[in-house]
């Protein structure tokens, strides 16, 4: 009789960092020295002017072997450093945990959550929002088990809360590529995981999720801000596009919504099997050609249910006019 794998035992915590706040970067340390599940080994990508991190780290926890800086010299971001901290993860690791720099984590946020991995390929846990003064923010990240393409439309996953089998990353490395702010790492481990399994929110808060200026990818605002959204739209339009034009914040509205979403289709298509029915799924409706009632269908449910926004709604119907000039 085969015995079941409990994912359990040795695992790796991946920790990019990029010239961390020092108070923060201590808390978040400490805070995973001291879990409650010890079996691990914690990978500190550092992008970029590694020294530093390497003398805070021996600063933070002396003597504790677990932690290891894995240092480069060329600067990613954090997309790119993720996915190279995972290209480090020892081969006899059973499951992988994804850290920030800046958060804090309960001492049996793994106790609780590994557990999961025997039934789901990928888990995610809940936060606290928190200020970096202190200041409770939101005492619930709500985050929502959501259909494979709700999820595909809008990511319900926080990286910094998740924890999955080292066998997804087979699959899910290396990271596919499009250049601009919706291309996410914590997106793409979660669709491949539902693709080759599934993967699942448990309502268990497991951290404080903590919200300061520096904040690469915070908690998202929300409801709607029409002024804002039109002013942020312009700055990356033009960061991205080369030009805060109308026509420029169209192309980046496509790009942001139906592009990304395309380009993870193309890469689940190439690395699974054409049998896999979330492929299909993905292709049929974010791929090369859109089955449109599909499509129509997925932003229906997903409003109804509460797992696609009004906002990413919105983003989605400016994104399609543009994608139905583009493919006539």
């Amino acid at each position: 009789m085969q015995k079941t794998q409990t994912y359990t035992g040795f695992g790796a915590i991946v920790l990019a960092a990029y010239k961390p706040d020092v108070s923060l970067f201590r808390t978040q340390l400490l805070s995973i020295a001291q879990q409650t599940h010890t079996d691990f080994v914690c990978l500190i990508t550092a992008d970029g002017g590694d020294a530093e991190v390497r003398e805070l780290v021996h600063q933070i926890v002396p003597g504790d072997a677990r932690f290891r800086v894995v240092g480069f010299e060329e600067r990613l971001g954090f997309y790119g450093n993720f996915e190279r901290g995972l290209s480090h993860v020892p081969e006899n690791a059973e499951w992988v945990a994804l850290s920030d720099q800046d958060d804090y984590w309960y001492e049996d946020k793994l106790e609780k959550l590994l557990p999961q991995l025997a039934e789901y390929v990928l888990v995610s846990g809940q936060a606290r929002v928190v200020s970096d003064d202190g200041r409770v923010l939101e005492p619930w990240t709500g985050r929502t088990n959501a259909s494979f393409l709700n999820l595909f439309v809008q990511n319900q996953f926080t990286g910094g809360l998740l924890v999955f089998r080292r066998s997804l990353l087979v699959d899910a490395l290396p990271f596919p590529r499009m250049n601009n702010p919706s291309q996410l790492h914590d997106h793409w481990l979660a669709v491949c995981a539902y693709a080759v399994g599934s993967a699942k929110i448990v309502d268990e808060l497991v951290q404080d999720y903590i919200q300061h200026g520096n904040n690469v990818v915070g908690e998202a605002v929300k409801g709607l801000h029409p002024v804002q959204s039109y002013r942020r739209a312009r700055e990356l339009a033009l960061r991205y596009e080369g030009s805060p034009t109308v026509g420029s914040i169209l192309k980046l509205t496509n790009s942001l919504s139906f592009g990304w979403r395309g380009v993870m289709a193309d890469a689940l298509a190439r690395r699974l099997s054409s049998s896999n029915t979330k492929v299909f799924q993905a292709t049929s409706t974010f791929g090369n050609r859109h089955d449109w009632g599909r499509l129509w269908f997925v932003f229906a449910s997903g409003l109804r249910h509460g797992t696609i926004s009004v906002p990413v709604a919105l983003t989605f119907a400016v994104g399609g006019i543009v994608e139905v000039f583009r493919r006539s």
